[in-house]
């Protein structure tokens, strides 16, 4: 059994590409520039994009299951869901897991559970690398500054995405399903702050933001105004497993989500560590 593993190099794709590989499972990782991918030596790795309908019959030849992302390069929707449904049938693929990247159905979504093959979500909740964009204050200055302090996130570690979409393409029981991912932890921004700095063994100080403070910041991001609307939701009136520990990823996988702390460990050194 071959299985494609699209968004290769990403957050989720490089550990789902190693998690197959040690469970000794053949892997076809799809990225746009093969030279650069630096995944393990067991995988075969193919140039492609999902974006690229032209790209895929390639990628797609002689697999059964697949990894899909819902969205492209730049987060927006795909628009060839009908296409990319296609090809996987006229592969043989059997089964996808789709990594989703917004609460509605996207046109890939709708034309998978159209097109027969055997589906299953993956919604993950807030990424912990999202705390990479604290790493350069963390190691300057000893501090973060961020907004809204009492709200909490149950942010998950990608390689428990990876592990989640790693038992479902290879293993029966999880057709149709829908997998809100998260950590087994919610942590406001403080708490989170803390965390860093106790792996990290100094003084880390958390500066409040004020709503406009941040609104302003996301602005000079270059962010613009559904950005906006997008992220004050998520922090004023997250959705209950933003802010919620879901016991997803141990009842899939059998074994317990990995905390905050232990992927601050793992990267310590962005962070000055």
């Amino acid at each position: 059994m071959t299985i494609l593993v699209s968004g290769a190099t990403g957050n989720v794709g490089r550990p789902l590409v190693e998690q197959l590989l040690a469970g000794g499972h053949r892997v076809r990782a799809l990225t746009r520039n093969p030279a650069k991918a630096n995944l393990p030596a067991g995988a075969e790795v193919v140039a492609g994009n999902l974006a690229v309908t032209a790209s895929l019959d390639e990628a797609f030849a002689g697999v059964t299951a697949a990894h899909l992302i819902s969205f492209g390069d730049d987060y927006a929707p795909l628009s060839n869901g009908p296409e990319i449904a296609q090809t996987a049938l006229r592969a043989g693929v059997r089964k996808v897991t789709i990594l989703k990247g917004d609460t509605e159905k996207t046109g890939l979504d709708e034309a998978i559970e159209a097109s027969g093959l055997e589906f299953t979500y993956l919604a993950p909740v807030e990424f912990m690398s999202n705390a990479l964009e604290w790493a350069e204050s963390v190691q300057k200055e000893g501090v973060v500054r961020e907004g809204f302090p009492e709200v909490p996130s149950s942010m998950v570690h990608e390689a428990d995405i990876a592990s989640v979409a790693a038992t479902v393409l290879t293993s029966d029981g999880h057709a149709g399903k829908e997998y809100w991912l998260t950590g087994p932890e919610a942590l406001t921004a403080p708490q989170k702050v803390a965390a860093i700095a106790e792996v990290l063994g100094r003084e880390v100080r958390f500066v409040e933001l004020s709503r406009d403070e941040m609104v302003a910041r996301w602005r000079e991001q270059g962010y613009g105004d559904d950005d906006l609307e997008f992220f004050l939701m998520m922090r004023t009136n997250p959705p209950e497993a933003g802010r919620t520990a879901l016991p997803t990823v141990t009842e899939v996988t059998g074994r317990p989500g990995r905390t905050f702390a232990q992927w601050v460990r793992e990267n310590a050194a962005a962070f000055g560590g």
